[in-house]
Order: C-alpha cells, then structure tokens, then sequence
C-alpha cells in the first residue's frame, strides 16, 4: 500500500480495532492521524502528504523520481481532489492541488505530475521537468502524447520543442528562454580538443551551463579553463554561467549572451 493505509481498509479485511491499537502500541505501525496508519519505515514525504489527507503530487512527486525541478523552496505539494479535506498538522507548509477524484495515499505517476506542473509552475518549470523525465527515460512516446493531449493548449508548443539531451534543468531553461528571442542553439556540440559544449551559438559562441555542486571546486575550476583555453586558440569564445545566474539573475545573462553574438556576428 505504499507504507500508508486507511483503517477502513485494514478492517474490511479482518482487522480488529484491538489489533490495530496493539500494533500502534507495539510500534509495529504509526497513526499518522484519526483513521490513517502507515509502517514506521514509510517514506516521510508520503507519510506527511497522508497527514495532510492525499497523495504526494507536482514537482514533490517528480522530485521524488531524480526529475529536475524549477521549485526551490521545496514546499510539499499534495493532491487531495476536488472534494478532499485538508487535514492539519504539524508545520504544515504544503501547497494543495484539488484537480480529480479523492486521492488515495503514495505519490502520482510522472505523466499526471507533469500535468499539474504546468499549471501549478508555468511553462517554464514544466519544461525543464518534462525534458528532465524525458532524459531519465520515464516517458515513453504515448507518455508524451499523453502529458501533450491533457495539457491547455497554451502548453502544447514546449511539448514539440522539448528533447532529451539536456544534462540539466538549467540547460532546458536557457534553451527556452533564448528560443523565444530568436536565437537558435546547436545542443551537446563536440569540438575538437575541447569535448562536448553544452551549446553552440551562431557558430563561435560556446554557452555553458554548470549546475554542478561539488567539494573539489579547484580541479573542475581548472579543468573548464584548459576547455576555456582551447577553444579560444580555435576561434571559439566562451561564456559560464551557473545556477545562481540563470535562476535568479537571468537579465545579466541575457544581456551578456545577445551583446557578445552582436559583436561576434559584427566582426564576421
């Protein structure tokens, strides 16, 4: 049952009120709150989307299954239906989504998480988590018919642009946002010397994307120099950015990237 059930269903099935209290008693299970139990090695998420009165959802959902997700303040979000009730518990925090029937207990698939993404996160969280789950390959090609069918038909165009070979969420938000500027990007570029660049722009301007997060800064810092350097003595030029940037400081980025391909495309 996914760690967590209602007593009901545990009664329907011969299940003994006495048992169920002997078991709470004996730690054998939690009560997560009035008619809710759940196996004391439930995973906590689940357990605190069951005390909230559903299922885990949205980008909890799909953070849970390794997708990439543009929610940093990592707010649980629970289904509960249309008509479910929300329960209150302790540093409650949660977001509630009330789309469909009453939800059971355990997390939704990934095709209706990405569905609640896009509403619930725009089109650019949905973007990035769809290329995401695309990448980690837990979408098939009806999966994707699917997620493009259920969606508003404002969303459908980030369906048909999306692909799966971005290594990061970032590269699928730097993609996106540069598409809708006109600027169109070679992905995952292999240069002589160099190695696979993230993106190649106009073709001389290597975009790189670093979402890494790492305790051996030094090296990594040195080993992007040598690539620096490389593709500089090719022609190329480069330009970093990292999470900080294109999440929280994208005009600087912007601005960055459309004044170096005016004055890159000046001198040719």
């Amino acid at each position: 049952m996914g760690g967590c059930v209602r007593s009901r269903w545990l009664t329907s099935r011969g299940v003994t009120r006495l048992q169920l209290a002997r078991a709470v008693d004996g730690g054998v299970l939690t009560r997560v709150r009035a008619g809710v139990y759940a196996v004391p090695d439930a995973d906590p998420e689940l357990v605190e989307a069951a005390a909230h009165g559903g299922e885990l959802c949205c980008t909890s959902a799909l953070r849970r299954c390794g997708v990439w997700v543009l929610d940093p303040g990592k707010r649980l979000h629970v289904r509960v239906g249309r008509a479910g009730r929300v329960h209150p518990h302790p540093g409650c925090r949660c977001v509630t989504h009330r789309d469909g029937d009453d939800a059971a207990f355990g997390a939704v698939s990934v095709v209706h998480a990405l569905i609640q993404t896009a509403s619930c996160q725009g089109a650019e969280g949905f973007f990035a988590a769809f290329e995401s789950a695309w990448r980690l390959g837990l979408l098939t090609s009806a999966d994707r018919a699917e997620v493009r069918a259920s969606l508003s038909a404002r969303f459908r165009y980030l369906v048909d642009l999306a692909r799966p070979d971005a290594d990061s969420g970032l590269e699928s938000l730097l993609r996106l946002r540069l598409w809708r500027l006109g600027i169109s990007l070679q992905s995952q570029v292999f240069v002589n010397g160099v190695g696979r660049v993230d993106f190649l722009a106009a073709g001389v301007l290597i975009i790189e994307v670093d979402g890494r997060q790492n305790h051996d800064g030094r090296t990594l810092r040195h080993k992007d120099l040598v690539r620096d350097a490389e593709a500089a003595a090719q022609g190329f030029e480069t330009l970093r950015f990292d999470y900080a940037l294109v999440v929280f400081d994208w005009p600087r980025v912007e601005r960055a990237i459309l004044t170096r391909l005016s004055v890159l495309r000046a001198c040719t």
